[in-house]
């Protein structure tokens, strides 16, 4: 069984974080497309979400901004989120992407707004 070069790399990242994981932090998930980026707190010891946000719901969509607009929005939306559920500490888990550009920007709105990782 052969696995391809973006497989590998997602298990090597994801499979750190995991291993890391403990009961009082949860991973924050991010997930990009060309047009959209989407992020989501897991519990990995019950493997549910607790909290999702995506740029490609209606009422963010409608405000018609970049890219790089969009992450700072995904992440004003997924801290605010977790600080209702009295999240604050997470492990990122960038998955296959570099943490530059749009990762970058969400890490560091998410950093503004009291998410400490």
């Amino acid at each position: 069984m052969n696995i391809t070069k973006i497989e590998r790399k997602k298990f090597r990242v994801r499979n750190k974080v995991k291993r890391v994981s403990s009961v009082e932090r949860y991973r924050l998930s991010v997930n990009r497309s060309a047009k959209n980026i989407s992020a989501q707190i897991i519990d990995d010891t019950k493997n549910i979400t607790l909290v999702y946000v995506s740029s490609n719901t209606k009422e963010i969509k409608s405000q018609k901004k970049t890219k790089k607009e969009l992450s700072i929005i995904v992440a004003e939306n997924l801290a605010r989120k977790a600080k209702d559920m009295k999240i604050n500490r997470v492990y990122f888990d960038r998955g296959i992407y570099k943490y530059h550009g749009r990762v970058k920007l969400l890490a560091d709105e998410l950093r503004k707004n009291g998410m400490e990782f």
